[in-house]
C-alpha cells in the first residue's frame, strides 16, 4: 500500500495544453481533406457545366449544319433542274434549226438543179428565175382567172421573194391584176393558192380593210396588185367577183 502511494506521489501531473497539442495535427488534416474534396466537387461542377454547354453548342452546330446542307442540296437540285430544262430547250432549238437547215438545203439543191436545166417557157410566157409567167389579155373574177391558169397547167402567181414582187410589178403597166392570195377560209388569215401562209406582204396603206365594213363593197377576200403604185405597197383586197386581169405562174 505504501508502495502504491509512493508511485502516485512520484507521478507527474498531466498538462491539459499537452493534450490539446496532440490533437492539433489531426484536425488540420481533416480541414485540408475537406478543402480538397470541396475543390474537387467545384471542379466537377464546372466540368459538368462546361460539358453541358459544349453539348448544347454541338447539337446547335449539328442542327445548323444539317439545315445548311439541306438548303445547299435544295439549291443545287433546283439549279440542276434549271440546267436540264435549258439543255432540253437547246436540244429542241437545235433540232428545229437542223430541220430548217435540211429543208433550206433541199430547196437550194432544187433551185440549183432547175437553174442548170435549159428552161423554155411556152410562147407568150415570160421567164424569171426558174418560173414562167403569163399576163392575161382579158379581165374576169378571181375564180375565173384562177381556172384559166389551171387550164394552162399553172396557177395564180404566188409571191415568195422581193425580187419576184419587183418583177411582177414591172409586168403590169395599166391594169390591176389578180394574184393567188385570199382569206376566204378565215377572215384576215391570208393564204396563197398553194396553201402556204402569207409571210412577206406589200399591202397599200390601210389595207387590207375588208371594204371598211361598207356594204357597198361587200366581203373583200381576194388580193390584187394595184397599177401605178409603189412596188413596196401595191396590194389591195377586193371582192372576188370583181373583174380584173390576172397573172399565171408555172415551172417549165
Amino acid at each position: 500500500m505504501e508502495e502504491i502511494y509512493a508511485n502516485i506521489k512520484d507521478a507527474k501531473p498531466v498538462n491539459p495544453k499537452s493534450s490539446t497539442n496532440q490533437t492539433g495535427p489531426r484536425s488540420s488534416q481533416r480541414t485540408f481533406h475537406g478543402a480538397v474534396v470541396l475543390s474537387l466537387g467545384l471542379i466537377s461542377v464546372f466540368l459538368l457545366a462546361g460539358f453541358i454547354s459544349l453539348s448544347v453548342q454541338y447539337r446547335s452546330l449539328v442542327r445548323d449544319s444539317a439545315t445548311g446542307l439541306s438548303a445547299i442540296k435544295a439549291n443545287l437540285t433546283e439549279h440542276l433542274q434549271i440546267s436540264d430544262n435549258k439543255l432540253s430547250s437547246l436540244a429542241e432549238d437545235r433540232d428545229q434549226l437542223n430541220a430548217s437547215l435540211i429543208k433550206m438545203t433541199e430547196e437550194l439543191d432544187r433551185l440549183q438543179t432547175l437553174s442548170k436545166q435549159k428552161k423554155k417557157c411556152p410562147a407568150g410566157w415570160m421567164n424569171f428565175s426558174y418560173a414562167c409567167y403569163l399576163l392575161s389579155t382579158v379581165s374576169a373574177s378571181w375564180d375565173r382567172g384562177r381556172q384559166d391558169c389551171r387550164d394552162r397547167g399553172a396557177d395564180l402567181v404566188v409571191r415568195d421573194s422581193r425580187e419576184e414582187q419587183e418583177f411582177i410589178s414591172k409586168i403590169i403597166i395599166k391594169q390591176d391584176t389578180w394574184i393567188g392570195l385570199n382569206d376566204r377560209d378565215r377572215e384576215n388569215t391570208w393564204k396563197w393558192t398553194d396553201g402556204t401562209p402569207l409571210t412577206l406582204a406589200y399591202w397599200m396603206k390601210g389595207q387590207p380593210d375588208n371594204g371598211g365594213r361598207d356594204l357597198r363593197w361587200g366581203e373583200e377576200d381576194c388580193a390584187h396588185l394595184q397599177a401605178h403604185t409603189k412596188t413596196e405597197e401595191n396590194w389591195n383586197d377586193l371582192r372576188c367577183d370583181a373583174s380584173k386581169q390576172w397573172i399565171c405562174e408555172k415551172v417549165p
